[in-house]
């Protein structure tokens, strides 16, 4: 089933949800994935202190995937125009 998420809050219920659906506490799945419950539990309550690497493993333990998806921000976007620019710097 697919969830369309927008929020941190809503990431937090999914994983939490997931969690408990598959009958595991959050020692269990902190252990699996190397974090303490402590930090499990963090991690729940504020998903946005996830790091990439975190929520891809999470996202695999919870037999879960990621995806994004840009069609709706793309036909929202500007058309690209025909001057060249500048790459952007980070």
């Amino acid at each position: 089933m697919a969830s369309v998420l927008r929020t941190p809050e809503q990431l937090a219920q999914l994983l939490r949800q997931r969690r408990k659906g598959l009958g595991l506490t959050q020692a269990e799945l902190a252990a699996r994935i190397g974090l303490s419950q402590k930090r499990m539990s963090a991690l729940e309550r504020q998903p946005e202190l996830l790091s990439l690497r975190q929520l891809l493993d999470l996202a695999a333990l919870l037999d879960m995937q990621l995806m994004i998806d840009g069609e709706r921000a793309a036909a929202k976007a500007p058309a690209p125009s025909s001057t060249a620019t500048k790459p952007t710097k980070w």
